[in-house]
């Protein structure tokens, strides 16, 4: 054999060996995964079908902001707890607006009336306070001279009698004289109330009246009218008009306490009444009371 021929069969045997130690690592090696195909292999999908968009409602024409703001509103859907709130707010509004209507009525002719009106109605104001501030120094005058008197027994028994005189006046049970006013009411229509005669003597005493008579009856602090067919009671006497006031106080303040805007004269001539005062220095009130001795009040001092 040549030498060619050796190196022939040696070269198979080596291919030989070579693919049986080839086979074998393959047999030893785990089998190969496929690769995943790329993406760009895959075969393209169909497109789905798009569904037909559902046929949507009519809306109709459109509202406007008035239109949606009154479909919200009504029909109103009312629960139990805003019905008592409502219901609790309506009493709160009426209350108040009784309350106004009540000042309103109070303050209307305030409102209404002139300049020189109002500045009557101040004067009066002043006068009064005046008059309370006189009073308060007359009281204090007398308790420093019982506290300065040499002889207090003497000073006191003075001032005791001056005070029965005082109280006897506004009592009733003894005649009165010094100035005033004498107011007459002329009721030809039969208008005038108790209530209206009532009034006036509130606002004479408010004004300062020390001693009020009204057609021969004497006026006091527990003085009461009422009506009587056509005409008034006082006290349970019976006088009918023309009803005539004998008033005893200063007429500076008795009389623009009458003439007020709205006040007692104002309201009398609505009542178609006409209403007459005169001033007077010298006005008698002599209708008296009997003095009633009390059924169970005491002095304290005896």
């Amino acid at each position: 054999m040549s030498d060619h021929d050796e190196k022939t069969a040696e070269d198979r045997g080596d291919t030989r060996d070579g693919g049986e130690s080839g086979n074998r690592l393959r047999k030893e090696l785990p089998q190969e995964v496929p690769s995943a195909a790329p993406a760009a292999e895959e075969a393209p999908k169909e497109p789905e079908p798009e569904q037909a968009p559902a046929p949507q409602p009519d809306p109709g024409p459109r509202l406007t902001g008035r239109q949606r703001l009154v479909q919200g509103l009504w029909p109103p859907r009312v629960t139990r707890a805003q019905l008592i709130v409502a219901v609790l707010l309506f009493g709160l509004g009426f209350g108040l607006a009784v309350q106004v209507a009540s000042n309103s009525d109070s303050d209307s002719a305030l409102r209404g009336a002139r300049q020189e009106d109002l500045v009557r109605i101040l004067d009066e104001l002043d006068d009064r306070t005046q008059r309370l501030e006189d009073e308060k120094r007359g009281l204090e005058q007398q308790r420093d001279e019982l506290e300065n008197s040499s002889d207090q027994a003497e000073e006191a028994r003075k001032q005791t009698i001056e005070k029965e005189r005082q109280l006897g006046i506004l009592a009733g049970t003894v005649a009165a004289q010094g100035p005033g006013i004498t107011m007459t009411i002329v009721d030809t229509k039969g208008t005038v109330e108790a209530d209206m005669l009532l009034d006036a003597i509130q606002e004479l005493r408010a004004a300062g009246a020390e001693a009020i008579q009204v057609n021969g009856v004497r006026v006091v602090a527990g003085t009461y009218l009422a009506d009587s067919g056509k005409g008034v009671s006082v006290d349970g006497n019976k006088i009918n008009a023309p009803y005539r006031f004998k008033v005893i106080g200063k007429p500076q303040d008795l009389e623009p306490a009458l003439n007020i805007p709205g006040g007692v004269v104002q309201t009398l001539e609505k009542e178609q009444a006409t209403v007459t005062i005169e001033r007077s220095t010298d006005i008698v009130v002599d209708a008296l009371r009997a003095a009633k001795r009390p059924d169970y009040a005491r002095s304290s001092s005896q």
